[in-house]
């Protein structure tokens, strides 16, 4: 998928995930992120810039990592009602 963009209406915010592990986690950056995950630090920048879906396998290392059940991450990533990102 080199370059092609998930569309916005697809109902999905990944940053908002990835934001609240960073929290939930004390981060400070993506690169803390990438390595907190064990994916490589340009995995984390697709999945920001919508190249790259959350699949399954980050969704489950994600949820092993923060605690976060999966039904919230899910939540997260869903388009909160008037959250610019949703335009």
């Amino acid at each position: 998928m080199s370059g092609r963009k998930i569309p916005d209406a697809a109902g999905y915010d990944p940053n908002r995930v990835l934001d609240a592990i960073m929290e939930k986690l004390h981060l400070k950056n993506d690169a803390a992120l990438s390595r907190a995950l064990e994916v490589a630090p340009p995995v984390i920048s697709k999945i920001r810039h919508r190249t790259l879906p959350i699949g399954a396998t980050i969704l489950l290392r994600m949820h092993e990592v923060s605690n976060f059940s999966i039904r919230e991450l899910r939540a997260l990533m869903a388009v909160q009602p008037g959250n610019p990102a949703a335009a």
